[in-house]
């Protein structure tokens, strides 16, 4: 049994799921159990606390929000898979960076079933498949706690994509799992990333 709870939260708009993981972030205490959180968003651009507004270049009516956490800018859309991490770090024996490359980790395993070659990039957080980004990592660290997490694209419209630049990185190109082989939702996709996640965080 994992002593982490999962909980799917369906389709909901990030705003009230970001109020929701502060504040469970804010109130917990040492014995609480860490929870992880899948959810799909609709359409919205996301910035990190340094977030340059320079790097979105047309918002195209698409809602924007500045959310407290690592990174530049972003998109989030249906049929993208995100998944939000509230772990106690130190319990864990975890830092910030252990923590990003473990996410890493579980996606390059996940894709690895399906017969893909994905890295990460120490110097560009994420995973990327023949130099374009599959998956983007945000976090943000109180009391030695996380939240925040990763979103992976999985079958969704990578058109918005198209209106910034991901994660800060002009011409950088995007791809998803449906591009890359028969994994057309995230329905088929996440038990595998789950039950991959949850080995990796496991304790040793």
């Amino acid at each position: 049994m994992s002593d982490i709870v999962v909980r799917d939260l369906g389709f909901e708009p990030l705003e009230p799921v970001w109020q929701r993981m502060k504040a469970l972030t804010e109130q917990r205490d040492r014995d609480q159990l860490d929870e992880i959180w899948f959810v799909e968003h609709p359409p919205v651009f996301t910035f990190g606390l340094a977030g340059d507004e320079s790097h979105l270049l047309d918002a195209g009516g698409i809602e924007v929000i500045k959310l407290d956490r690592g990174g530049q800018v972003t998109y989030h859309g249906p049929g993208q898979l995100v998944c939000y991490l509230m772990l106690d770090l130190k319990r864990r024996g975890l830092n910030i960076r252990r923590l990003v490359e473990t996410l890493e980790s579980a996606v390059i395993d996940t894709v690895a079933g399906y017969g893909i070659e994905a890295y990460g990039k120490r110097d560009a957080p994420g995973v990327y498949v023949g130099g374009k980004k599959l998956a983007a990592i945000g976090l943000r660290v109180k009391r030695s706690c996380s939240y925040h997490g990763l979103a992976f694209n999985v079958a969704m419209d990578l058109a918005p994509f198209e209106r910034i630049n991901p994660c800060g990185y002009a011409g950088l190109e995007v791809t998803q799992l449906s591009a890359l082989c028969d994994v057309d939702s995230i329905a088929k996709l996440r038990p595998a990333f789950e039950e991959t996640l949850l080995r990796l965080l496991a304790p040793s």
